[in-house]
């Protein structure tokens, strides 16, 4: 580890581990931790928090981890901290509704995904994984009493989402409060020197500086990223603009999905937000991806990018597949059947069914008017023949269907 905590200049380190940052609180105390981390060989402890409310991660988790894995490579420490503890209360960070909390079994069995998908990024070797359990649970209402004393009501609502929840007049519960103090004592009991986080984190991450302060600790450094946007965001107005990355959007891409669907997610993305993502979460360092903005083709750019993601999450070997078969079934448009995954769709007794109808029931879509609308648009075709019908039907049988740039299936109607 200590050679490796040599192998960049603090200035250099600064350069890469801040890339892409949105808030940095405070920029000379992290290059004062760094050099005395570089002079004496003492690797910093870097603290992300994760509240397993949901099992699987994505691509904008993969964000922060890959935040994290920077660190590691210039010989620091990462403690992926796992919220069980905290989950079970429900964090309303940036929500003006709060959270629901989790059963600690749903908990433990989110925990059990996690720590099965946090390792395709991180490096095992410098990453602890860790429980806010071990020391919140045997906190006792004495400490969480004596925790509470060291912040104020008035300070608590100046965090936007309760600012505006108790402007309204709509309720906020006690136990909410607790939620940033529990998070900021993850701080105090690990002595972290630096926490990082997304923007809708900030709040949590300002109170746990404070609390370090409070219990006579040097604080922590803060950093926070953007919230990756999704793959279907665009430029408008010289500005990439769209939602951030969510499953209930279906425009993510998932950790622990096949290679094929990591590689062809990846390239049907704009070229502004290939550069983007490049700047988040490539492991390319930041010279690198200037040389390619300079000699790269755009596709070749995106087409290295979709590589280097697919294989972090599948390995080389797949990756390497996964860009072969898409530059065959896509690049040159040589579709084949019997490599294509078949869906089935009932007629239920009806001589025909509308295609947009197969297509949303053959989940090739996410529904019969997202079908229509991408028919009309030109990007549905049929046996090979474009559709231009929105009110086109089929009767029995088995057909290819191609469903914009990367869906394709054989469709049985029966």
């Amino acid at each position: 580890m200590s050679s490796l905590l040599r192998r960049a200049t603090p200035e250099e380190q600064f350069q890469e581990i801040t890339r892409g940052t949105v808030d940095l609180q405070v920029g000379e105390e992290l290059m004062s931790k760094l050099r005395r981390s570089y002079e004496g060989e003492r690797p910093l402890l870097v603290k992300a928090g994760f509240d397993p409310n949901r099992p699987d991660l994505h691509l904008g988790h993969a964000l922060q981890l890959t935040r994290m894995r920077r660190f590691q490579d210039f010989g620091h420490l990462a403690v992926f901290l796992i919220g069980d503890f905290t989950a079970m209360i429900g964090d309303p960070s940036g929500r003006n509704l709060t959270r629901p909390a989790l059963t600690r079994e749903e908990v433990l069995a989110n925990v059990e995904t996690y720590k099965q998908q946090v390792f395709k990024v991180l490096d095992p070797e410098r990453t602890q994984v860790r429980f806010n359990s071990e020391w919140l649970d045997t906190l006792g209402a004495e400490g969480l009493i004596r925790l509470a004393s060291r912040y104020t009501v008035a300070r608590m609502l100046e965090r936007d989402d309760f600012k505006k929840r108790f402007k309204e007049g709509r309720s906020i519960a006690i136990h909410e409060f607790l939620y940033p103090l529990l998070q900021g004592y993850d701080s105090v009991a690990l002595k972290a020197d630096v926490e990082l986080g997304g923007t809708d984190q900030l709040f949590n991450l300002l109170v746990g500086r404070q609390l370090m302060k409070e219990y006579g600790l040097e604080p922590q450094v803060i950093m926070t990223g953007p919230l990756l946007e999704g793959l279907d965001a665009k430029v408008v107005e010289a500005k990439l603009v769209g939602e951030k990355m969510s499953k209930s959007l279906d425009n993510y891409v998932g950790i622990s999905e096949p290679p094929e669907a990591i590689f062809g997610k990846l390239m049907s993305i704009t070229d502004e937000l290939m550069w983007r993502y490049y700047e988040l979460i490539s492991a390319r360092s930041v010279g690198e991806i200037q040389s390619l903005k300079l000699a790269a083709h755009p596709k070749e750019a995106k087409a290295s990018l979709a590589r280097e993601i697919t294989a972090r999450f599948c390995g080389e070997g797949a990756a390497r597949r996964a860009a072969e078969d898409f530059e065959r079934r896509f690049a040159k448009k040589e579709l084949r059947p019997e490599d294509l995954p078949l869906a089935q769709v009932s007629l239920q007794g009806a001589p025909r069914i509308l295609l947009a109808r197969a297509i949303a029931e053959a989940k090739l879509a996410n529904s019969s008017t997202e079908a229509r609308k991408l028919i009309t648009q030109g990007g549905v075709r049929l046996n090979q023949e474009k559709v231009a019908d929105p009110k086109a039907e089929v009767g029995p049988g088995e057909y290819l269907v191609q469903v914009g740039k990367l869906k394709a299936a054989r469709l049985r109607v029966s």
